[in-house]
């Protein structure tokens, strides 16, 4: 059989038979033995959040290779690091962006997702952090989150065999939309949640409390809103300029 009729004769599978989905309650691996090259997909529920680097051409351009490999090894460790300490479960690296699920359907889950990227602003800009100064030596890492809840589907593509022919894909309006918010967080706001992640967040993470001029305690919202374009209508979403700490 020739290379043209191969592609055509699983393309055709491909597209005639029926896809199957399955759902889970955990985030599927490369390795998960319901994952084949066949049309099956697990589909799990989580918050979504999408964290891409800036600015990665200029820092090509003034350091050597070396040291720009030292620089993403660096902010990536601190990363993965933050979101396995609140269950956050690493899957793509695409270039200088990275995804990032964290597994479940509640205001908890949700809100350690948010926790996550608040502490990723801390310890990448912050001078109390102990790692900025040593990133900051080099070049100054902007840098933007972008987070989303719901449904997605992880089904695997490529060719079976060779492991460095196949990866797992993730499609859901959630991922899509922690992409288009990510996009908006600029310093000093490095991270945007959609509404629906805002209006499930608990207390912990969407005020403090401050004094008023009588010295009542109050409580103070630290998000503010804007307005994105996303699936052809105006959607609210939420910024803020506040961070976590980590110890």
């Amino acid at each position: 059989m020739s290379l043209k009729e191969s592609i055509k004769k699983k393309v055709k599978e491909i597209m005639d038979e029926d896809f199957v989905t399955e759902d889970v309650t955990y985030v599927p691996s490369i390795d998960n033995a319901k994952l084949t090259f066949g049309n099956k997909g697990l589909r799990f529920e989580a918050t979504v959040l999408f964290i891409d680097m800036r600015g990665s051409t200029k820092i090509l351009n003034n350091h050597n290779k070396s040291t720009v490999a030292k620089i993403h090894m660096a902010y990536f460790h601190t990363i993965i690091k933050l979101a396995d300490k609140l269950g956050g479960e690493v899957r793509s690296f695409n270039g200088d962006s990275m995804l990032v699920f964290f597994q479940g359907t509640s205001k908890t889950t949700l809100t350690n997702a948010v926790q996550a990227a608040m502490q990723m602003k801390y310890m990448i800009t912050n001078s109390e952090s102990g790692i900025n100064n040593y990133l900051a030596k080099y070049s100054a890492i902007d840098f933007g989150i972008g987070l989303d809840d719901g449904k997605i589907l992880c089904t695997k593509i490529g060719v079976g065999g060779d492991s460095n022919n196949k990866d797992l894909i993730w499609i859901g309006n959630s991922v899509n939309k922690s992409v288009v918010l990510s996009d908006k967080a600029h310093s000093p706001n490095h991270v945007c949640i959609s509404n629906y992640v805002y209006t499930n967040l608990e207390d912990r993470l969407k005020y403090v409390t401050e004094k008023d001029f009588l010295g009542r305690d109050v409580k103070k919202d630290i998000w503010s809103s804007g307005t994105i374009e996303y699936n052809g209508s105006n959607e609210t979403y939420y910024y803020t300029t506040y961070h976590v700490a980590v110890n």
